[in-house]
């Protein structure tokens, strides 16, 4: 049971990497596998901070405790998924042209690397939630990074086709929703 939270969260944490993937493939703007290596490899270091801080909390309260922290945790991240209105400010979600920074229509590594941060956001929450609950640090770390690379790939490669699809158009909502659903069976089982 525990395999199949992780690989979901891995999904989960990473379905805003489609939304970016989608943006720059319909824009024409390149990923290169070195700039995508980039972005997940910076999930991957925000996840094991994240679940190395979740993990070392779970030292002082007792498992069920951390369950519970842990599981509220990630429905809340879920919920505010779900409810996070549009945002104001240009950002590379609604105009990929913001990471690209010199605007050769090449997300470059230096360019990568704030934009793996942006994207990171969730992992961190999760990472923590993941951390606390006591979940292998080594089988979310590896999920995280896989999905980020393929999440990115290939939405990025069959951008107009996955646009068309409600993955594409509800991210951050499938997101949420499985993130909700982690969380609840993280608190009751």
């Amino acid at each position: 049971m525990q395999w199949i939270m992780i690989l979901f969260l891995g999904i989960a944490a990473n379905l805003d990497n489609l939304g970016i993937g989608l943006a720059y493939g319909v824009q024409k703007t390149k990923i290169p596998l070195r700039s995508n290596v980039t972005i997940a490899l910076v999930s991957m270091i925000i996840t094991y901070f994240a679940m190395v801080t979740g993990d070392r909390l779970s030292t002082y309260i007792s498992v069920w405790t951390a369950d519970l922290i842990g599981g509220l945790l990630l429905s809340s991240i879920g919920i505010w998924m779900l409810l996070q209105p549009k945002p104001v400010q240009p950002n590379p979600f609604e105009n990929p042209t913001v990471a690209d920074i010199d605007g050769d229509r090449i997300i470059s590594i230096r360019e990568a690397l704030p934009l793996g941060f942006l994207l990171s956001a969730n992992c961190l929450a999760a990472g923590f939630g993941m951390g606390v609950s006591g979940s292998s640090m080594l089988g979310t770390i590896s999920s995280v990074g896989f999905f980020s690379f393929i999440t990115i790939g290939a939405s990025h490669r069959f951008g107009s086709l996955l646009a068309r699809t409600w993955i594409g158009k509800y991210p951050a909502g499938i997101a949420g929703g499985l993130l909700i659903a982690i969380g609840l069976v993280e608190i009751l089982f």
